[in-house]
């Protein structure tokens, strides 16, 4: 497996900014983390993969910066179109959805983009939404998504054609979403990747399959196996990793675990969250406001089963108690995808955007540059001491 970070914990929404953050963040966490060779996962905003799509000079700066940072390009990150820290995020992270046709064409700048940046003889990898927020969606915005969707199969088996390089696509699946669920995404892509069906409402396997982001895995329960298993019964391939840990309340009813999981409410991010019942089944809020009960008109969820919260913790953190981290169904979800039989070209990206929002003191986080370079160097190393094997380790030793 490759590993790599992804860049959506900077904000940058131009060129500039994208190859500042090289310099600023990415190439000081390759030292701290002592690798030879850095993957990251770059989060290049629409206007940014739209002006690299147009440009070849840019794209061409942006390769030299990377080359100069001991830096390599292997998988996007094309889930938000741009606006990632804003004030607040919310439910514009879902738009544009696949209804609309911006986001296949955000989606294919970037990857002719990728293309141009990727190591000779690698395949790239591209994560993407589950098609949209739950609500507002129609049949006819399913069947508009489906269509974008085989189009862009095409597109890509095209541009391995002429270029030499795979890109796959990687629908990931997120709580609230009309993908919700590892099922869901199973369900949905199985029937649109038949062969029997017209070529162009046909969704290519070999090009577009399942983002695994371990901490949306968790907050469903979901049994990690059992999902990668499903993936690859229905014919589809895990094509990446998100690493990410959620955050665990096992009492949330008792007054410390409400104070506790409280602090890590807050305005930029939606914090899905989901309560297991005793005969299985999840009770859902789609905040963590809500859960708590403190939204408006909002009851809370009951709290008499564990809880599990959208909000990505640092992968070597360690919540003091009352809370807990998923790094166990992390750890089981990386072991199930080797098992696959293209586990090993599955792209692994730590993906903790969540630093800036991050209560004080949880995982030593400073105040500075400094103190995210640290933090984010401390998470590859948990991810390579814990989800790589010795011959990956000693790769990017």
């Amino acid at each position: 497996m490759h590993l790599s970070y992804c860049t959506n914990v900077h904000p940058a929404e131009d060129l500039d900014g994208v190859v500042a953050q090289l310099g600023a963040y990415a190439g000081p966490v390759r030292e701290a983390a002592g690798l030879d060779v850095l993957g990251v996962g770059l989060w290049l905003p629409a206007r940014v993969a739209h002006a690299l799509d147009r440009s070849a000079d840019d794209v061409g700066r942006l390769r030299e910066a990377l080359a100069d940072r001991g830096l390599e390009v292997r998988t996007l990150n094309a889930f938000p179109y741009g606006g990632f820290h804003s004030e607040v995020v919310g439910r514009s992270v879902y738009r544009p959805t696949w209804a609309e046709r911006a986001r296949l064409q955000y989606t294919q700048a970037c990857a002719r983009v990728l293309a141009a940046l990727l190591p000779d003889g690698a395949a790239g990898s591209i994560s993407t939404l589950p098609l949209a927020w739950r609500a507002p969606w129609t049949p006819a915005d399913d069947e508009e998504s489906a269509r974008a969707l085989a189009t862009l199969s095409r597109d890509l088996r095209d541009l391995a054609d002429r270029t030499g390089s795979v890109v796959r696509i990687a629908v990931e699946p997120e709580p609230g979403c009309v993908l919700d669920t590892v099922d869901d995404v199973v369900r949905w892509l199985a029937a649109r990747t038949d062969a029997t069906l017209p070529a162009e409402r046909r969704i290519d396997p070999e090009h577009v399959g399942v983002c695994l982001d371990t901490c949306h895995l968790a907050v469903s329960f979901a049994d990690p196996a059992g999902a990668v298993r499903q993936i690859t019964d229905a014919g589809l391939r895990v094509v990446k990793v998100q690493a990410s840990a959620a955050l665990q309340v096992d009492a949330p009813g008792q007054e410390a675990s409400r104070a506790a999981v409280g602090r890590f409410a807050e305005p930029r991010y939606l914090h899905q969250v989901r309560e297991r019942t005793p005969s299985g089944t999840a009770l859902a809020a789609d905040d963590l406001d809500e859960a708590l009960g403190s939204a408006r008109g909002r009851p809370g969820l009951p709290g008499e089963g564990p809880w599990r919260v959208h909000f990505h913790v640092p992968l070597h953190a360690r919540p003091e108690p009352p809370l807990a981290s998923t790094t166990g169904v992390l750890r089981e979800a990386v072991a199930a995808v080797r098992t696959t039989p293209h586990g090993d070209e599955a792209h692994l990206d730590v993906e903790t955007y969540t630093w800036s929002v991050l209560p004080a003191g949880v995982a030593g986080l400073g105040g500075d540059d400094d103190g995210l370079v640290a933090g984010i160097a401390a998470e590859l190393r948990w991810a390579t001491e814990n989800l790589m094997d010795a011959r990956e380790r000693e790769g990017v030793a």
